[in-house]
């Protein structure tokens, strides 16, 4: 099935968009008609996709630089003229209980997860409000909202993007830019792939359709958020989980 070209003429920036539910969100932007621009921390990866996204949109840097985020919107409007839609899909873990977690465990998920966020959603606000119809759309986590066992800086994180989400929301909203949330459960992506048999198996027996997301599943709800369907919703967090969190 070729997906609806109802982005066409849109200008889209996606950070953690070399991997995982980044990548599919990237691609399924495109497809939709979408220029898409993409900003990771992986150069490798970035490297392999300027056959499909071009090499000028592809930035590797470090979503926790705030400064790296100002220079990247920047150039991207100054190559682009404007940009329309924001999606924030960076994201890491530094997995462990709270008393053996070490500081730079707990501060650095802190500034990727939801300092990585903010720092783009600044640098793009003005932009996105001269668009009058700009789009953003925030990766979270169900785990955001249930807490997790050795998850707690990433559980604060994705939280915190739910504040930020709604926050944003109301400034945002007199200039037609909505501001929306996704929340995965568990979803095949480099990230899940080195987890247990045994936690791949917990996760799945908590999902009542029975299987993990793919990171396609995610851009579905992604490209909604972002497209003209969506123009009337803001401030939402909508769970893509298979049911996962119904128990928590």
């Amino acid at each position: 099935m070729i997906p609806r070209r109802d982005l066409s003429g849109r200008v889209a920036l996606v950070t953690g968009g070399a991997s995982g539910i980044g990548l599919a969100s990237a691609r399924r932007l495109k497809a939709g008609g979408a220029r898409v621009a993409i900003a990771d921390a992986d150069a490798r990866r970035l490297s392999a996709l300027r056959r499909s996204f071009g090499a000028a949109d592809l930035y590797p840097v470090d979503v926790a630089d705030a400064a790296a985020a100002r220079d990247t919107v920047a150039d991207l409007l100054r190559r682009r003229g404007h940009v329309d839609v924001l999606v924030l899909a960076a994201g890491i873990c530094r997995d462990g209980v709270l008393w053996k977690m070490s500081d730079e465990a707990w501060e650095r998920v802190i500034a990727v997860d939801l300092s990585g966020a903010a720092h783009y959603l600044r640098a793009a606000a003005s932009a996105l409000r001269v668009s009058r119809a700009g789009r953003v759309v925030i990766i979270s986590s169900i785990n955001g909202r249930r807490g997790k066992f050795g998850q707690a800086n990433y559980a604060a994180a994705k939280a915190g993007l739910l504040g930020l989400a709604r926050s944003a929301a109301r400034e945002l909203a007199a200039s037609g830019v909505t501001v929306n949330i996704v929340e995965p459960g568990f979803t095949d992506t480099p990230m899940t792939a080195g987890l247990s048999a045994k936690v791949r198996r917990r996760a799945l027996a908590e999902t009542p359709l029975g299987r993990a997301a793919r990171p396609e599943d995610i851009a579905e709800a992604v490209a909604f958020l972002a497209g003209p369907g969506a123009a009337h919703i803001t401030g939402q967090a909508l769970a893509v989980d298979g049911g996962q969190a119904l128990g928590a």
